[in-house]
């Protein structure tokens, strides 16, 4: 049996995508050149991402439309949110599979860097990599190391900064009877999250926070925990887009990274 490539979307998986996308009517009068299907112009969207080609290479012999059309798709779909719902209604259908576990979370945070969008409010000189512009992938993962949400930064910016907004954002998981799950008992992270102030509202949350401390030697047993968020940034940066920022919009580069979300999240799902 052939494998799927990476880019070729499921009919199970268009089944769900495919109600989430803005309609448009065709007009009856001087209705001008058909639409690309979605479906193909998605599968080029996906095309890109993977194989981190210019938009204006995409192989027409494909089928998947030109590569500015699949570039206004995305764009399109990203202002409407269509990568956040597609989110929701993964993690609902991997708790209803008892494939999310809500006992314990983790974070974490890596750079890349960033080749245009020098004057993007988040792009910005890297502490890590001379200063060079970049950006920075942030990610909330469950304790198997399932990314449950992402968001990306300036180089510049300390990882603190997305903690709560991390934390907060995470959607209201449905799935099964009963309330639906939003937050954690227990979030774990490195020495970058050391700041007893975020600890303090942590608590307020009713989130236990296990956050290393500067200062304390290596090897305390939380590295055990945390390593599944930094695998959810391996597989996050598998798409060959991800690992170097190439668009100067901010939009579409978080359009990039909340679409490899929902093909991670996809992944996890026999179905798809």
């Amino acid at each position: 049996m052939t494998r799927r490539k990476p880019w070729e979307v499921s009919d199970e998986l268009w089944a769900v995508i495919e109600p989430l996308l803005p309609k448009h009517e065709r007009r009856f009068r001087h209705p001008g050149r058909k639409r690309i299907d979605d479906r193909k112009t998605l599968q080029g969207v996906l095309f890109v991402l993977y194989t981190g080609i210019q938009w204006e290479y995409l192989p027409q012999e494909l089928g998947f439309g030109s590569g500015p059309t699949c570039w206004r798709r995305l764009a399109e779909w990203q202002e409407v949110g269509v990568w956040e719902e597609l989110q929701r209604v993964l993690l609902d259908r991997l708790r209803a599979a008892d494939r999310l576990d809500f006992s314990r979370v983790a974070v974490d945070a890596s750079h890349v860097q960033a080749k245009r969008g020098r004057r993007s409010p988040k792009v910005g000189p890297s502490p890590v990599d001379r200063a060079r512009p970049g950006s920075k992938h942030h990610v909330l993962t469950d304790a198997h190391g399932t990314p449950l949400r992402v968001s990306h930064t300036g180089g510049h910016r300390n990882d603190i900064t997305q903690l709560l907004p991390l934390v907060d954002g995470l959607p209201p998981v449905r799935g099964k009877r009963g309330r639906p799950r939003r937050k954690p008992r227990e979030l774990y992270a490195d020495r970058g999250y050391d700041h007893d102030s975020y600890r303090r509202r942590l608590r307020k949350r009713g989130i236990i926070p296990k956050i290393a401390r500067r200062g304390q030697p290596h090897g305390l047993g939380l590295g055990r925990v945390r390593w599944v968020a930094e695998s959810a940034i391996a597989w996050l940066h598998g798409p060959r887009r991800l690992r170097t920022r190439w668009e100067a919009r901010d939009d579409m580069h978080d359009a990039f990274l909340q679409l490899a979300h929902c093909m991670t999240l996809a992944r996890k799902i026999p179905a798809f």
